[in-house]
């Protein structure tokens, strides 16, 4: 709102300043030329001069307002340029019967060709001229600024939808993330039923701080750091209590201590690919998980062995979800302020993550 209005009263100020512009050199400098120290104007031609300006504004506002958008810009172009043609026609015999009402061209004779007689059908080719300019340059900036306003609001409206499809998209991949992160964390608890009561209950609550964090936090644009970090210990917390002595965890997580924000649950679906495709209930594995902060550049880092997941598990109907939106995210969150890479290693033995963000 308060950017409109500062671009309404620069408009409003712009005009005013073309006007006055006109107003000088149609009352100060074109007397000025006719040497206005000797001869005394008539009040007929002052009354003429502002005629013109009258005459102009009249024009100007007419074709941008009203003649450019019903006309030119619904592709009526013959339509529009005959209007033109006929506009200045009817300029011109508008001017030069405002003259004959006012006596404009006896008061201009006598004042100077005092000796001559006077022709009254005889007319100033370079004042017709002056006029017939006056016109064209009317209409020219007038349709210029008609086009540019709606080159202008075209853009604005094209960007307001693309905001607006934008936090449509978001609010459909946080849609996603959600049913997506609750099915895995239910799952794992699901599992842990059938080996250790207490320990399901323990992940219970755990799963309930958590639910917290998303239910409350997930529906804002940004968290800070420093939740999210929490969020990620409380998951890898709640993952360790399904893991065999076979699944080894190198965990470096750093402590944020600036108030910097990020897109929440962002990190997730990375947590999630390596607890979904780095575990194995009979082979040794490990899994990698390092969180680097520096200033405003968070380093995030993710590596895991690859196993096949069991076809019968729920998981296995799932093709990447979690990642594909993660990397959507990104791309409409953090426009060339991030940096991911992923894939297989060379031996296709491991996974890897490997994720820069800026923060500013």
């Amino acid at each position: 709102m308060a950017i409109n209005t500062s671009r309404k009263n620069l408009s409003i100020l712009i005009h005013t300043l073309g006007w006055v512009m006109l107003c000088v050199v149609l009352m100060l400098l074109s007397p000025l030329s006719w040497r206005m120290g000797e001869i005394d104007l008539p009040v007929e031609y002052w009354w003429k001069q502002v005629f013109l300006v009258i005459s102009l504004i009249a024009i100007f506002y007419a074709n941008q307002f009203l003649i450019v958008p019903r006309i030119l810009l619904k592709s009526k172009t013959y339509i529009y340029l005959f209007l033109v043609l006929g506009g200045g026609v009817l300029f011109y015999y508008t001017v030069v019967t405002f003259e004959q009402l006012i006596q404009y061209p006896l008061r201009m004779h006598e004042t100077f060709n005092p000796d001559r007689p006077f022709d009254p059908g005889r007319r100033w080719i370079y004042g017709d001229m002056f006029q017939a300019m006056l016109y064209l340059v009317s209409i020219g900036l007038s349709t210029s600024l008609a086009l540019v306003q709606k080159w202008q609001n075209d853009e604005e409206h094209r960007q307001e939808l693309e905001k607006q499809r934008i936090k449509t998209e978001l609010s459909y991949l946080k849609a996603q993330i959600n049913p997506h992160f609750f099915f895995n964390t239910l799952n794992n608890i699901y599992s842990l039923t059938n080996l250790d009561i207490k320990k399901a209950q323990e992940a219970l609550l755990k799963l309930s701080r958590m639910m917290r964090y998303v239910l409350y936090e997930n529906q804002k644009e940004t968290t800070l750091l420093s939740k999210e970090v929490d969020f990620i210990r409380d998951y890898i917390e709640l993952m360790k209590m399904r893991l065999t002595d076979k699944v080894k965890l190198h965990i470096q997580l750093d402590e944020p201590t600036d108030n910097h924000t990020i897109s929440p649950m962002l990190l997730l679906p990375f947590l999630e690919n390596c607890f979904k495709h780095g575990i194995s209930s009979q082979a040794e594995s490990s899994i990698h998980v390092k969180l680097e902060i520096m200033g405003k550049t968070v380093f995030f880092e993710t590596r895991n062995h690859i196993f096949p997941v069991n076809t019968e598990s729920p998981e296995a109907k799932e093709h990447g979800i979690g990642l594909v939106n993660t990397q959507r995210r990104l791309s409409l969150l953090y426009p060339g302020k991030h940096r991911l890479k992923f894939g297989k290693s060379d031996d296709n033995q491991e996974y890897y993550v490997n994720l820069t963000l800026n923060l500013e």
